[in-house]
């Protein structure tokens, strides 16, 4: 026989297990905020733009269209040197970071909008002053490297990184992750009141009985307190004294 389950029965779960479901979600709750607050270390973000102009012999050429498509491809094989150990070697050695050139690389993000000449390098560092050095070092390095690597003069830097008076992480998010955590925290406790109801096997109703042994209740045998047996008791007694007290009556 396939069982089935109701809103209602689900709704009396999550009722009867209300609190664990909260105490689980409070404690995700507190468990981010410690982690976020307190363990995690905060990183910074910094940004330098350069922009890929192509070299005109002539001052007076304008450009035209296939220039400009031919800066964007560049754009790309540009985004890839700029991260390779050609330049990010020497970032290493003239900023004396303790980071191998794969190391640096993984701090680095180099993005550029579409059909855009402007590129954007983005370095994510715990030191904010770091961030500002490792982004203007590597572009202009990457600006005095690349006519040798590619036969190319086309490189104009934009702007460049500064230190911001008060510098605000990147991360972490303290508030994103209580929220996520809180999120989660009520997932995991309402399915495990549904999966601790699923695996209780206890006898607790007239219709689990119907369920274990296949035949119909025709009877049920209330719960009776030693409360309600004292009650009892002295109303039998309270009763039995009035009945005698009466017989008494009518046999005189």
């Amino acid at each position: 026989m396939e069982e089935t389950i109701s809103l209602k029965e689900i709704f009396e779960v999550l009722k009867k297990r209300i609190l664990m479901i909260l105490s689980i979600t409070l404690g995700a709750a507190i468990v981010a905020a410690v982690v976020s607050y307190f363990l995690l270390t905060p990183t910074y973000e910094s940004s330098s733009q350069f922009i890929v102009n192509q070299k005109q012999e002539d001052p007076a050429t304008q450009y035209n269209a296939g220039d400009i498509q031919t800066n964007v491809q560049l754009i790309n094989t540009y985004n890839i040197i700029i991260k390779s150990p050609a330049i990010l070697d020497e970032v290493v050695e003239d900023l004396k970071l303790p980071y191998t050139s794969e190391e640096l690389g993984d701090k680095i993000n180099v993005t550029s909008a579409d059909n855009s000449q402007v590129v954007t390098v983005t370095v994510t560092d715990e030191d904010p002053a770091v961030a500002v050095d490792i982004a203007n070092a590597t572009v202009e390095i990457f600006q005095k490297n690349i006519p040798e690597i590619m036969n190319v003069d086309n490189v104009s830097i934009l702007t460049k990184a500064e230190v911001a008076e008060d510098p605000t992480p990147v991360a972490p998010n303290p508030i994103l992750n209580i929220a996520i955590a809180i999120v989660l925290g009520i997932m995991v406790g309402v399915g495990l009141a549904l999966l601790l109801e699923y695996l209780d096997s206890t006898v607790t109703t007239e219709e689990d009985i119907e369920k274990k042994i296949g035949l119909p209740v025709i009877g049920v045998i209330s719960q009776v307190s030693d409360k309600d047996i004292t009650e009892g008791k002295a109303g039998f007694q309270q009763q039995s004294r009035k009945g005698g007290f009466d017989g008494a009556q009518k046999t005189v």
